[in-house]
């Protein structure tokens, strides 16, 4: 009976977890590693609980910004039968647009109750950062200005997913910020938003139709098949800095990712949009994921 009773509550959570997109968590993940493993590299020391709420706060904030996104998107016939991304639990009816909305506010109140000991310990300016993130979350597809609809997105997401989240995770560990973790902050925005230029290219001709303005509708696939290129290589260049700055590993271990990324960027090329996108942001994910774990190795054992 227990068994049954678990395994109904689980499938109760399932369209939650869809919606939640846990494998694009990874954006959340990789800003506080390096941020926090940039601080063990220059300081030798290591606040566990710091960085575990730095984490849970920013995948709260993270999910929040994916429900919110569902939600809006398909109240304005961006997500529909036609779209060649994973089916959404709206077109399933699995849950309803406001569910789903109202799931998304919720974590962001709770990325907002996760911060408290965070601003606590970092002050007026950890609140300010987790208040101006939870709102902008929900402006990246909400309020009279969405973001991901006038073709902001990547630049959101290179602000909050690469500079704001390394640089808070840097600051919780050292009580100060400098170029190093910018640095650190811009190569994990790069690599971020390749997901979000792969996931507009894909749905270049849908976005077109609801009028979502990105910057593939705005300027068409080959510049944003240009911009993939630059986001993908630009931070396996920035590696050049950190060989000055004299963090070795965290400069050469990401190198074994270059076949990794050749291969993508060569795919993305001679591909049309079409589901076999959903396969590149994938793999678009992984190299994120790995790229930003080789680099933090790094870091830690500099």
């Amino acid at each position: 009976m227990v068994s049954k009773n678990l395994t109904a509550k689980l499938e109760q959570m399932r369209p939650w977890i869809l919606t939640a997109r846990p494998k694009t968590l990874v954006a959340s993940f990789v800003p506080t590693f390096i941020g926090t493993s940039l601080a063990i590299g220059l300081t030798k020391t290591f606040e566990g609980w710091t960085a575990l709420f730095a984490l849970l706060s920013a995948i709260f904030i993270q999910t929040g910004t994916n429900l919110v996104n569902d939600a809006l998107d398909f109240q304005k016939g961006a997500d529909n039968e036609a779209r060649l991304g994973p089916v959404r639990v709206t077109q399933l009816g699995l849950l309803t647009s406001q569910q789903i909305l109202w799931g998304g506010l919720l974590s962001f109140l709770l990325a907002l109750c996760v911060g408290i000991p965070l601003v606590l310990k970092g002050g007026p300016i950890l609140f300010l950062t987790l208040v101006l993130s939870a709102i902008c979350g929900y402006l990246y597809t909400g309020g009279p200005f969405p973001l991901a609809y006038v073709g902001l997105g990547d630049l959101f997401v290179i602000i909050f997913f690469g500079w704001v989240a390394t640089c808070s995770a840097f600051y919780l560990q050292t009580g100060n910020l400098g170029i190093l973790a910018l640095l650190a902050g811009t190569q994990v925005g790069l690599h971020s938003t390749v997901m979000i230029a792969i996931n507009n290219l894909r749905d270049v001709e849908g976005d077109a139709k609801v009028n979502k303005r990105t910057l593939a509708v705005r300027f068409g696939k080959v510049f944003v098949r240009k911009e993939i290129t630059f986001l993908i290589f630009c931070p396996f260049i920035l590696n050049l800095a950190w060989l000055m700055a004299g963090f070795y590993l965290a400069a050469t271990l990401p190198l074994l990712l270059l076949p990794l990324a050749i291969r993508l960027n060569q795919d993305i090329w001679k591909t049309e949009p079409s589901p076999a996108y959903n396969g590149f942001l994938a793999r678009g994910a992984l190299l994120h994921f790995i790229f930003g774990g080789l680099q933090g190795l790094g870091f830690i054992l500099s």
